[in-house]
């Protein structure tokens, strides 16, 4: 089956950004994002999911384990478990991009004291 934002199960994170979950099995996450203007998300880790960010269109910065790292469309980083991340969107644009997590990252995120 054709999957696309328009049929895929959406939801709503961080009180203004979409999320459309475009792949959601046990083994594999894939999530579209989309973040306006001058939002972030919770600073966090994964105990035993890998991710992937992928910026579809805008540009955001992530920062990893105190690194900021600038973030352009059709640029990503790849985060392991146990690393502290956290995405954002310090711009006057909206941000789009995929977040690839192997396993599932649901129910695995733990907030950063």
């Amino acid at each position: 089956m054709k999957i696309s934002n328009k049929n895929a199960e959406h939801y709503i994170w961080g009180g203004s950004c979409d999320g459309w979950d475009l792949v959601k099995n046990e083994e594999l996450s894939v999530i579209l994002e989309k973040m306006p203007p001058n939002t972030k998300e919770v600073r966090h880790f994964h105990s035993k999911s890998q991710q992937f960010f992928f910026v579809l269109s805008g540009s955001g910065t992530i920062e990893i384990n105190g690194e900021v790292i600038l973030l352009n469309k059709f640029e990503g980083v790849e985060i392991p478990p146990f690393t502290l991340h956290q995405m954002k969107n310090e711009s006057n644009e909206e941000i789009e991009f995929l977040v690839i997590s192997q396993p599932n990252s649901r129910g695995d995120r733990v907030l950063s004291s």
